[in-house]
């Protein structure tokens, strides 16, 4: 049975960057769910690599297939946009393991189509101020930076994650501690870790 890892993470946490590296790792042979958006696409960005970037007409004609797993709407600066999961046949191949990026939300809501044996969260997470540093560095690197934007994302983060999200979701216990959590202090040292869990995890579900 396929098994889909789901990276879970504020904006900024290096959630791309270990997404990335898990993709290069032969010996994790996972294959990404692309998700889609209404949003434009980013100085950098590619069709079919970080989103399949679709007009909100198209989304609908999804939502109407009733493809749409889940789908969530920002009213960002520039209008309202969208970010879909949707059920187009990329977990064919029931032979692979598969990884997917997305939010508190989304995780829930695809762990329940899927279910909970098949859906594995990877909680990654940062110190607020570095989360904070590393989105400004970012955005100084764009053409066209948008910082307003940025901001409005990192304010949403804070809610987005609360605690009690966390907790409603299965991803913080009683305590405090997090289910499947890993702090990106350290690049190397997180891929690591992240890296020997799901080799773990692969085996015990084989």
């Amino acid at each position: 049975m396929s098994r889909i890892f789901y990276l879970i993470g504020k904006s900024s946490t290096g959630k791309d960057s270990v997404l990335s590296s898990l993709l290069k790792d032969p010996a994790l042979s996972l294959t990404e769910i692309v998700q889609y958006t209404t949003r434009p696409i980013r100085d950098g960005e590619m069709e079919g690599r970080e989103y399949h970037f679709i007009t909100p007409a198209q989304s609908e004609e999804l939502e109407r297939a009733g493809k749409v797993v889940e789908e969530r709407v920002y009213q960002s600066v520039h209008g309202p946009w969208k970010y879909m999961f949707v059920d187009d046949g990329q977990m064919a191949d029931e032979a692979r393991d598969y990884i997917a990026v997305g939010t508190i939300e989304s995780f829930v809501k695809v762990r329940e189509y899927y279910g909970a044996e098949c859906v594995i969260p990877l909680y990654i997470y940062v110190e607020t101020g570095e989360r904070l540093q590393r989105a400004l560095n970012r955005e100084r690197t764009h053409d066209n930076p948008k910082y307003a934007e940025m901001c409005r994302r990192f304010i949403a983060d804070e809610q987005d994650f609360s605690d009690e999200k966390l907790k409603e979701a299965g991803l913080m216990r009683a305590d405090g501690s997090l289910v499947n959590g890993f702090e990106n202090a350290d690049y190397e040292a997180a891929l690591k870790k992240i890296r020997e869990f799901i080799i773990r995890a692969g085996r015990q579900g084989e």
